[in-house]
């Protein structure tokens, strides 16, 4: 199809958006062009500031735009839990639960040699300095179920443990309203591994 190049860049543009391909970029695209100007402005504005203002929390790698997340300074989580994951999309995952009152480190990624991330492009050093204090009693890893987060959670343990802290590991299993006979093997397995007293 013919656009202008102007409508041809837009659409282009959101095509770099993750899940975003040419159909849903177009789509996107010409219900942006029946925005009015101001709400344009205003949400290209909301992006160059998003991208401007947002860093990393200098303690766990959390996205903020102060110097510590909302989640570090919190004096009511509780300081003796740490819950690591993979990166901070994570962290917004198991926030929305309401149910972990401790505290997080982003590790920024999983081991991946075959895309040519090891142990040190991941925050494992920064990790282990937060360890350091003794307030922590029990890292939980909670890395993707993947064969690089399995990779990852297994690498961290390793170095962990030998501090004398608690790991744990979230629980892999079968969903809730799911059906046996659609599980695979390694998924019914972690259930069975997983398996608690009724």
């Amino acid at each position: 199809m013919f656009y202008p190049d102007s409508i041809a860049n837009l659409i282009a543009a959101l095509q770099k958006l993750p899940g975003v391909g040419p159909k849903t970029a177009q789509r996107l695209a010409f219900f942006i062009l029946t925005l009015p100007r101001d709400e344009v402005v205003q949400m290209a504005r909301a992006l160059v500031n998003a991208k401007d203002k947002t860093h990393y929390c200098r303690i766990c790698g959390n996205f903020t735009d102060d110097e510590q997340c909302v989640i570090c300074t919190d004096q009511r989580r509780d300081p003796s839990l740490l819950c690591v994951v993979q990166d901070a999309r994570d962290v917004l995952a198991l926030e929305r639960m309401r149910e972990f009152r401790g505290r997080y480190h982003v590790l920024g990624g999983a081991i991946s040699p075959i895309d040519g991330i090891g142990p040190e492009q991941l925050r494992i050093r920064e990790l282990l300095e937060r360890l350091q204090d003794g307030q922590i009693q029990e890292v939980i890893l909670a890395t993707n179920p993947t064969v690089e987060g399995e990779a990852t959670a297994l690498y961290v343990a390793r170095l962990v443990k030998p501090l004398g802290i608690r790991v744990t590991r979230l629980a892999h299993g079968l969903p809730v309203g799911g059906d046996l006979e659609y599980a695979d093997e390694i998924t019914l397995a972690r259930a069975l591994e997983g398996r608690r007293e009724f």
